[in-house]
């Protein structure tokens, strides 16, 4: 979720609750005025229950407390004007209303208590994300790189989705990755990919053992559990964790040759605009995804393509091209760039997360990551 919606979020919340405690008091009003100029066998002091119940489902315990004080007044008020407050049927009609206003009271704290914990919650998974998936450089060397996380759930903050860049001696490498399935075993592989990758991306001069060494992080979580048996299993099926895999694209910019090389891993393949035109970069060869080098051919292909000053390479993953409309037809991402070449990468990815998330209703299907990387003309 980005800043704005974060702080438009509150907002709504605080005017809402300001229209529905104003309405909770009106209720208190309207049914009192009525009530007592109601004929003597009517009776609408029952209605006044509503106050406190709808208080407590949006403000805390004090509010609710107080509403419900209100509401035992506004029945006392009735009793003394229509009878006495010694009547047997208002006085169970006030017994009645204590009773409910000290439940909703109680309702109320127990839901302040939940959201107190699920704020903090929030907060440990804001700090994980800034640990695990940390926020992409503006610059890095002769690039200007731009990145945006797109949650598909709206209190998510990270899934399985990744990017990561690391400077080298002779350029920049870039990471973008998609893990397999979603929640916490997906973002348990992508956390395993991103860290093979800060720790080898700038030590490794070749990309097929970059590849390599990631391949081994995705591997290693599939390693029998210490003190298992050995054979223990051996003739049970396979679960989940054994078909781990993360499709992903890895990336080396050299700062002084206007090329880009890549390996890509059963990855969508990046996107270049240049003159205004779209290109992808497909490569003839792909590698398969890291983790199922077992199961397929472990040959990896480093593909080479111009990569000039005033080129935009655009990485993303699944998340984008599948994202559906009403008619459940795929977002046209090709389409869409047509529009904005030229456009600097920061530009570029705020124009298409609008666009995005106003295609797909506002609600993504998976979660998407974009990564924006533009070629500067060297400093003189």
């Amino acid at each position: 979720m980005d800043a704005r919606r974060r702080d438009a979020a509150p907002r709504l919340s605080r005017r809402g609750g300001r229209l529905l405690l104003t309405a909770s008091f009106a209720l208190i009003a309207a049914v009192t005025v009525v009530d007592v100029l109601a004929p003597p066998e009517v009776h609408l002091g029952p209605f006044l229950i509503a106050a406190p119940a709808v208080t407590a489902s949006f403000a805390g315990p004090r509010m609710t407390a107080f509403v419900g004080a209100v509401a035992v007044l506004a029945q006392s008020l009735v009793a003394i004007l229509r009878t006495s407050l010694t009547d047997l049927n208002h006085t169970y009609q006030i017994v009645a209303l204590v009773l409910i206003a000290v439940i909703a009271t109680f309702f109320a704290y127990l839901r302040e208590q939940d959201e107190m914990r699920v704020s903090r919650l929030r907060s440990i998974a804001q700090a994980a994300q800034s640990v695990v998936l940390r926020p992409l450089p503006h610059r890095a060397g002769p690039l200007h790189i731009a990145s945006v996380y797109l949650a598909a759930e709206e209190e998510a903050q990270m899934g399985g989705d990744l990017y990561a860049a690391a400077r080298t001696a002779t350029g920049t490498r870039l990471l973008i990755g998609d893990a397999r399935g979603k929640g916490l075993d997906a973002i348990s592989e992508a956390s395993l990919v991103l860290g093979a990758f800060r720790v080898t991306a700038r030590r490794e001069t070749e990309l097929p053992a970059l590849v390599g060494h990631l391949e081994a992080g995705v591997g290693s979580a599939e390693a029998p559990q210490a003190g298992a048996e050995p054979g223990a299993g051996a003739d049970e099926p396979a679960d989940d964790a054994d078909e781990a895999f993360v499709t992903a694209l890895v990336l080396d910019i050299p700062d002084r040759e206007p090329v880009v090389r890549l390996v890509n891993c059963g990855h969508p393949p990046p996107l270049l605009l240049r003159q205004g035109r779209v290109v992808s970069l497909d490569t003839p060869d792909a590698s398969p995804p890291l983790g199922l080098a077992d199961v397929l051919s472990p040959d990896v292909t480093v593909a080479t393509f111009p990569f000039d000053v005033g080129d935009v390479l655009l990485l993303y993953t699944d998340g984008v091209v599948e994202a559906r409309d009403r008619s459940r037809a795929f977002y046209p991402l090709t389409e869409r760039l047509a529009a904005w070449v030229g456009d600097d990468p920061p530009t570029l990815l705020g124009r298409l997360r609008d666009d995005l998330r106003t295609y797909a209703g506002g609600h993504l299907g998976d979660d998407a990551a974009l990564v924006a990387v533009e070629r500067l003309a060297p400093k003189p």
